[in-house]
């Protein structure tokens, strides 16, 4: 079974303005409240197709770092990327956003892509037994911390 998440949330932003600060993943620690510092790996230097950065993350006293691959970029609307570890897209994120006539909307995404057999392991290392519940959380939070800074 595939755990997918969905969190929508109203933004009196252009969705230029939006799709500027989600895209400019060096901003990602302003509102994610896991993910804390990102920078473009070597070779890259913005939301484009193919494109790869570090995510850094902390959840109380555990941190880890996560690779990701850009896997859809389509300006002022979709901005999509996978959680990568060798051959295995662990996560796959993304955000949508939609115009409205006050600003738009936009829906952040997850999708669980991690195996049974590596989910144990992966609590071990982040210290979240509950995915879903956490991911759906701090996606509230993001987007909350996203358009306060963009409104």
């Amino acid at each position: 079974m595939t755990d997918h998440v969905e969190v929508s949330r109203t933004i009196a932003a252009t969705p230029e303005t939006v799709w500027n600060a989600i895209t400019d993943v060096t901003r990602m620690g302003e509102w994610s409240p896991e993910c804390h510092t990102c920078e473009w790996n070597d070779g890259s230097s913005g939301p484009e197709v193919g494109a790869w950065f570090t995510g850094h993350n902390k959840n109380g006293e555990f941190e880890w770092t996560t690779e990701c691959e850009v896997v859809e970029a389509v300006p002022n609307e979709v901005f999509r990327f996978d959680g990568v570890f060798g051959d295995l897209r662990f996560a796959k994120w993304g955000y949508r956003i939609e115009a409205t006539d006050d600003g738009c909307i936009v829906t952040e995404s997850w999708e669980e892509g991690r195996p049974p057999e590596v989910i144990e392991m992966t609590k071990s290392m982040s210290g979240v037994d509950d995915r879903v519940s956490h991911n759906r959380a701090g996606m509230e939070q993001t987007l909350e911390r996203l358009a306060a800074a963009v409104e």
